[in-house]
């Protein structure tokens, strides 16, 4: 039998394989980005790869077409805002942020290249959608790279690494805290079962991880279903787990398995609580025949308040995106997007304070950050490499009389196990 190490080994080993093929053909590249040779400009800054007298140069590698377009979008459009703005206001160190965004549309194969193809041309990476994929660079990245990356990826097999720096929970932390939801506000008891539909690889299986833990913790015993990201109709994980009588439901896939879940739960009467990871859900699955279904009972544990949130930093960035943006919906993927960007802008100012603008001097700054303000609930630690950045998680419901589909129904709160758990442990 195959186990879900073995699929994960198996994921990283394809990557790394096609890393290989392609590492060749970028290394005389790398000697041409920036400087690259961290000398000092004329006012005593020490530059490197990706940085001149005039720009910084970051990138982006996302999912426009794939799984994730509708969050790849949002997330990107969120960055390329934060770009504009900070520019607008004079940029950082006397420099202006240059964003280079690649679509890899959650292909393997193009997420690797594009990561080969950018990573000497640009000091770091403001997003990286895609656990697997990064997973897959991570070695390189630590070794020869040194660029710091923050993925939009919650894996804990990221975690450990100076330069792949997760914000927020890691999934099987965020799981914990579902789970715990589910138990304290839901009505799930000790001695019940609960179902999880999860994607194999690492996003799916570091929930697992954190939903076994959970139930341990708890009493509870855990009803796996495994599924593909090609998988979108969820009929029989329906009826399999309303036939195992279970009292509620964890998702870590994305918005249209869970969309079809709880649609189809609805319509053969699963009475049972559905909560799924922050990948989970999109406000357009609101206009959807699920839409009333995924507003009475479904859930979403996010590392930050929503993009509705009633805070001052939310309704800026709410009316300069609307600006910027008029056709578009609002989403959570807004506050990731803008959370990382801000996050490495803030490095980024404390590298230039220490004179150091090279991969290493900005990844040694952020290290420097124990408190970070993201202005949507949460503060994050980013002094240890091993652990996450924050261990609270805010539950949210879907409703679509609100900006961006969610509202807040608890705050955000790390839960005893997720407290005492070691994430990737």
């Amino acid at each position: 039998m195959t186990t879900r190490k073995q699929v994960t080994r198996t994921t990283a080993a394809t990557l790394a394989a096609l890393l290989a093929l392609t590492a060749a053909g970028c290394s005389s590249k790398a000697k041409e980005g920036g400087k690259g040779d961290g000398k000092a400009d004329a006012g005593g800054v020490r530059t490197g790869q990706g940085v001149t007298d005039k720009t910084i140069k970051l990138g982006a590698l996302t999912d426009m077409t794939g799984v994730y377009a509708s969050l790849g979008k949002s997330v990107t459009q969120a960055q390329q805002l934060y770009v504009k703005r900070t520019n607008a206001d004079g940029g950082i160190c006397g420099r202006k942020i240059e964003l280079t965004v690649r679509d890899h549309g959650y292909d393997p194969q193009k997420a690797v290249s594009g990561y080969t193809e950018l990573s000497p041309q640009v000091l770091g990476f403001a997003q990286f959608i895609g656990s697997p994929f990064v997973a897959a660079v991570k070695q390189r990245i630590d070794g020869q790279d040194k660029g710091l990356v923050i993925p939009q990826a919650w894996s804990a097999s990221l975690l450990g690494s100076p330069y792949v720096r997760v914000i927020g929970n890691t999934y099987d932390v965020e799981t914990i805290n579902a789970i715990d939801f589910l138990t304290r506000d839901k009505g799930v008891r000790k001695g019940d079962r609960i179902g999880h539909v999860y994607f194999e690889g690492d996003y799916g299986e570091n929930a697992l991880a954190g939903s076994e833990y959970a139930a341990e913790q708890a009493g509870l015993t855990i009803v796996e279903q495994k599924i593909k990201p090609t998988d979108n109709d969820m009929t029989a994980q329906v009826a399999a787990l309303k036939k195992a009588g279970v009292k509620g439901v964890v998702i870590s896939a994305g918005p249209r398995q869970a969309a079809s879940f709880v649609g189809v739960a609805a319509a053969v009467g699963l009475r049972a609580p559905i909560i799924g990871n922050n990948s989970a859900f999109s406000p357009q699955l609101l206009a959807t025949q699920a839409g009333p279904a995924l507003e009475k009972s479904y859930y979403v544990a996010s590392p930050s308040e929503p993009i509705g949130t009633d805070t001052p930093d939310a309704e800026e960035l709410v009316a300069d995106y609307k600006a910027a943006y008029p056709s578009d919906a609002l989403d959570n993927g807004v506050v990731a997007g803008w959370t990382a960007a801000s996050a490495f802008g803030e490095a980024l100012k404390k590298a230039c304070a220490s004179k150091d603008l090279t991969r290493e001097g900005v990844g040694k700054a952020l290290l420097t950050i124990d408190a970070y303000d993201s202005g949507f609930g949460t503060t994050h630690d980013f002094t240890d490499p091993k652990a996450p950045s924050s261990r609270e998680t805010v539950i949210l419901q879907p409703d679509k009389s609100v900006t961006g589909g969610t509202k807040v129904v608890r705050e955000a709160e790390a839960s005893q196990a997720a407290r005492s758990y070691t994430a990737g442990g």
